[in-house]
């Protein structure tokens, strides 16, 4: 089993500072998450619908999740489709018996 080193990373959120452990691997992945949390946070804020700092965070929150399912969807679409693809290719590729009757019709 191996072990993971902890490292303390500094990320700002509109420009609060926060001290985060994280792996040190992750550390990288870390600042940038925490960079495009700060922007979604200013734009949010800018917006001047939201204010404060908990309700600004709980609507970027519903944001990013939302932009998060669309993408899982697209995603989800896109395996369905090259599984369905990778079928008929095998099917063309590797045809049954019957396959092979329906082509001669």
């Amino acid at each position: 089993m191996s072990r993971q080193t902890a490292t303390t990373v500094a990320i700002t959120i509109l420009d609060k500072e926060f001290l985060i452990n994280c792996p040190e691997e992750s550390k990288d992945e870390l600042l940038l998450s925490a960079k495009l949390l700060d922007q979604r946070m200013r734009q949010v804020r800018q917006s001047g619908k939201v204010h404060g700092m908990e309700r600004i965070a709980i609507m970027t929150a519903l944001n990013l999740s939302y932009e998060l399912l669309g993408m899982q969807r697209a995603n989800e679409q896109a395996d369905r489709q090259a599984r369905a693809l990778a079928e008929r290719v095998d099917q063309v590729l590797n045809p049954t018996p019957a396959d092979a009757e329906e082509g001669k019709e």
